[in-house]
């Protein structure tokens, strides 16, 4: 519980909204609560820093499997937060703006540290409080610039919440000069509270299974078998409820690339009515990056995707990759120029769907989704059996619907590309 200086609990506080939905929307979870303990503690040294004189601020990091509530605990803390002074990112989304802000201070000196006091800037006085889903480091650029850029962003008072599926220590394990980012572990865990939420269950299945017969998943009125949904009906019933034209056998432009559409509404893009219809294979089997699909999630509120294949399949023992960057001293492979890599002929379109998956998510674009086989079928084996536990749990919620206004998450949407934009306009 919050320290005994507090005089009363906030109606609003996230313990006092965590509590009012205990036997109504949510069930007991010891794990769960112990954080939501941590994050009103957070929340009081934020709001009332004059009761909070003996003990600074320590930022939060909750880590645990899928579905044990990580994000909703997050956004149940910012939610409870004021509107101005906070941020709430994906990880990967924060850092695609992190390196084209520095591509834009590009020959200054010291451009990490003013692109941290930009963002910093941004988040204008009294709190400042970033909030990160999915913190997981796999990109050796990324993983080079995250010592410099948190030591800033903490010198200048940001707060930090962020949600893992795996602990601080772990964070880029196995990647490509490793030695160089352990500072940055460091710091994470001096200036950070690890939280395991190491719950047995996974309350995403658990929620469909309390509603609903997870064995009539499939077919659901956002996701089934090919032979099951009709998208042509689909697409025409949803332009007709909104009023809007739309064009067939097309192309759209994202991040200045064309990548064809099956159907598309003709109005603005980032509009409560815009939909887009994409073949599988034209988002995922080709040279399509993360930043595409952030592009895209932003530019429209449902999003149809059908001919998905299963993805699955039996991994590759290992493949020799040679170069001076295969690492050093302990990093270094038994074999110089020799690393252990398992994968699997349809892992590319796996990793870009996953990719895909956690920006709709994540923005809460409306999903539809046609399949080949049955959605428990279509990653059974290959590398990425882990990562995609993920991608299945948040299917299974996006199967449902939305719970959030469109009109609503445009609004939250439009806020933080303000606040991005605000880092390249510090300059």
């Amino acid at each position: 519980m919050p320290d005994g200086q507090r005089l009363h609990i906030k109606p609003h506080s996230p313990l006092a909204v965590y509590q009012s939905q205990l036997g109504e929307t949510l069930s007991e979870d010891a794990c769960q609560l112990q954080a939501v303990e941590a994050l009103d503690r957070l929340y009081y040294q934020i709001t009332e820093p004059n009761l909070h004189t003996t003990v600074g601020t320590k930022e939060l990091y909750m880590w645990g499997d899928v579905g044990r509530g990580k994000t909703f605990l997050m956004d149940l803390f910012y939610d409870c937060l004021a509107q101005e002074g906070k941020l709430r990112l994906h990880f990967h989304r924060f850092m695609a703006q992190i390196h084209q802000s520095l591509n834009e201070y590009s020959g200054q000196q010291d451009p990490l540290v003013k692109v941290a006091k930009a963002l910093v800037a941004s988040l204008g006085d009294g709190q400042r409080v970033v909030c990160f889903d999915e913190f997981f480091v796999s990109d050796i650029g990324d993983a080079m610039l995250l010592s410099g850029l948190f030591e800033c962003l903490f010198s200048e008072g940001v707060v930090l919440v962020a949600t893992s599926n795996i602990p601080i220590e772990r964070l880029y394990e196995n990647g490509l000069a490793r030695h160089k980012f352990l500072p940055c572990i460091g710091l994470l865990q001096r200036h950070t509270q690890m939280i395991h939420l190491n719950g047995q269950v996974d309350h995403r299945l658990q929620d469909m299974a309390q509603t609903d017969n997870t064995d009539c998943l499939i077919p659901s009125d956002y996701i089934g078998l090919s032979t099951q949904m009709d998208f042509a009906k689909s697409f025409k019933q949803l332009a007709h409820e909104r009023g809007v034209k739309w064009q067939r056998d097309t192309h759209i432009q994202i991040c200045r690339r064309h990548i064809d559409v099956i159907q598309v509404t003709q109005e603005e893009p980032e509009t409560a009515q815009s939909i887009v219809w994409f073949d599988f294979h034209a988002l995922c089997d080709g040279p399509r990056s993360q930043l595409d699909y952030m592009e895209i999630a932003q530019q429209f509120a449902i999003v149809m995707i059908s001919n998905v294949p299963a993805l699955g399949a039996k991994p590759r023992n290992w493949i020799k990759a040679r170069g001076t960057e295969d690492g050093v001293g302990s990093d270094q492979a038994a074999t110089t120029g020799e690393r252990v890599v398992n994968y699997s002929k349809n892992d590319n379109k796996a990793r870009r769907f996953i990719s895909l998956i956690d920006e709709l998510y994540d923005q809460n674009v409306t999903l539809y989704l046609s399949c080949d086989v049955p959605l428990t079928e279509l990653y059974l084996d290959g590398a990425l059996i882990f990562e995609f536990r993920r991608t299945y749990s948040r299917l299974v919620e996006m199967s449902r619907g939305k719970t959030k206004k469109t009109n609503e998450l445009l609004d939250e949407k439009q806020r933080i590309n303000v606040l991005l934009s605000g880092i390249d306009e510090r300059k």
